[in-house]
């Protein structure tokens, strides 16, 4: 398949499946036809001479800096030079290749003045896979993500680094080759490319970064959300709770939308339990809140990762770069420009529309990882699980120490969930005071990567307790239809306790089989009427 940009219709799973499936991706010709048009506009700018920001103008502070035509080229050259000031570990290649995808998109509405030859070429890097060198660190989310955006950009014109169908020059730790721009395009039969009038500032100017790595965490928060429903439903098994706390009508009576789906999930996944047939009548009450409320916490992030989906799904198909370039008739005098043009500068490259839920899901995704490590705690703490099962899970009570250390590792990783800040409302102004309010979207958004991967660790470890306690009900009581699918899934990588041994290599082997899509897929095998998430 070949993916078409059209500047209108980019998915999250769109972005997904070039991101880490290397799908290929073309221009739609409607698109192209809208990129042509907008650069004439550009011309016509040029051509007359008047002083226009990001055609003929220096930037940020230098705003009222003439360039003289001559100079055009040198400005745009000059531009991406100057800005790529990035630092620290480099961005991965999945998010590499994110940055340029929504890129490409957002070029293709038309509002950016630049030519189809340098969208061309960004689509044959990202289809040859030839990946910038992108240091994570420099943007503020406002002039958009402009340092890594920048980086990005000096291949296009033979500068800069780019490896070729590999890692990030600097992917966990691990050094991999990078070639000089020129010398990467070279690798695949392409040229670089002088950038003229407002095409560097094109480039840079816009939240790729923030969303990229956005899209890619909306795929895999509720990827995690449906992992910690499936724990949750087995733990509630091993347990001994109820899923009567999943009842559709009490979520009928509060409709949220993330409770009821979490609710069904469970409900369908414990279906035809007979472990929760064999205490219905039991003498306990109620269950705890970790497993009672469940649908009321899960679903509450559920929503929190849909507002984001959301907000990343208008920003994909949205002009975020400024000045943006219109027909005169869109903005009569409003704007600078010329007869035909209007160029108008504007504020959509702030990234404040994703940091603000950005933040708001780290907050989330904390939570999610709370709730479960209590329920860890409920499986193993001799003083709260149920007499059924020994305690810490420990063959040998005292001679050995089971998943004692388990729950400890959950604790520390919600502790540094709890301990990141939120970044969307820490502003430091900068260019001379010109930008004097910033988002800081894409330090939201790393940070947002970094909690999802504790709290997908967090989540991992209670399911390996889980299957761990399923061990110890009766032989001749069934799990529920689901639950039986994830247990098998969960032996399928991490066998039985047979006394103590490392525990590092089954969290790191549970948390791959989460983010490898290896549950959604159990799962889906096993609740037909579940469904199989996107892609």
């Amino acid at each position: 398949m070949t993916m078409v940009l059209d500047g209108e219709t980019l998915t999250i799973e769109d972005v997904v499946a070039v991101a880490r499936e290397d799908e290929p991706v073309r221009v739609a010709d409607a698109a192209r036809e809208r990129v042509i048009e907008s650069r004439q506009r550009v011309d016509s700018v040029v051509e007359a001479g008047d002083p226009v920001y990001g055609v003929n103008t220096g930037f940020g502070e230098l705003v009222d800096e003439r360039i003289e035509r001559d100079r055009l080229v040198d400005l745009q050259t000059n531009l991406l030079r100057s800005h790529a000031a990035g630092a620290g570990p480099t961005v991965p290649r999945e998010a590499v290749r994110a940055m340029m995808v929504t890129r490409i998109n957002a070029l293709c509405k038309g509002y950016s003045g630049i030519r189809p030859v340098v969208i061309d070429l960004l689509v044959a890097m990202l289809n040859e896979r030839i990946h910038p060198v992108v240091p994570s660190r420099g943007s503020l989310g406002a002039s958009g993500d402009l340092a890594p955006l920048a980086h990005l950009a000096l291949v296009l014109i033979g500068e800069g680094e780019a490896t070729v169908d590999g890692e990030s020059a600097v992917d966990d730790g691990e050094e991999t080759t990078a070639l000089v721009g020129a010398d990467a395009l070279a690798t695949a039969g392409l040229e670089p490319v002088d950038l003229r009038a407002k095409e560097g500032l094109a480039m840079i100017n816009g939240t790729q970064l923030t969303l990229g790595v956005a899209a890619l965490l909306v795929a895999d928060a509720e990827q995690l959300c449906r992992a910690a429903d499936a724990a949750g439903a087995l733990t509630t098994e091993v347990t001994m709770g109820t899923t009567a706390a999943c009842a559709e009508p009490i979520h009928q009576a509060r409709p949220h939308a993330g409770q009821a789906a979490s609710a069904r999930t469970v409900r369908r996944l414990a279906a035809d339990s007979e472990v929760v047939e064999s205490h219905r009548n039991c003498d306990r009450v109620q269950d705890a809140y970790s497993i009672r409320c469940l649908p009321q916490v899960h679903g509450a992030v559920r929503d929190a990762v849909a507002h984001l989906r959301e907000a990343v799904t208008v920003e994909l198909n949205a002009a975020t770069d400024n000045p943006l370039v219109f027909p005169r008739d869109a903005l009569g005098d409003q704007a600078s420009g010329t007869e035909d043009a209007a160029v108008v500068s504007g504020g959509n490259f702030h990234g404040a529309p994703l940091a603000h839920r950005l933040d708001y899901v780290i907050a989330a995704l904390t939570d999610l990882a709370a709730v479960a490590e209590r329920r860890t705690d409920r499986i193993l703490n001799p003083n709260l699980q149920e007499p059924h099962l020994p305690p810490f899970l420990a063959g040998a009570s005292g001679v050995e120490s089971g998943l004692m250390i388990a729950q400890y590792t959950a604790a520390s990783l919600v502790a540094e969930c709890r301990s990141v800040g939120r970044a969307a409302t820490d502003n430091t102004p900068v260019s001379g005071g010109q930008e004097d309010h910033v988002s800081m979207s894409a330090t939201a958004a790393f940070n947002a990567r970094r909690v999802l991967q504790r709290a997908r660790q967090v989540v991992g470890i209670e399911l390996l307790c889980a299957a761990e306690a399923a061990e110890y009900l009766d032989d001749d009581l069934a799990l529920g239809k689901g639950t039986a699918a994830v247990h098998r899934v969960l032996r399928g990588v991490v066998p039985a306790l047979e006394g103590d041994r490392r525990l590092d290599g089954s969290i790191s082997d549970v948390e791959t089989l989460i983010a490898a899509g290896l549950l959604d897929e159990a799962i889906a095998d096993s609740v037909e009427d579940l469904g199989r998430p996107d892609r």
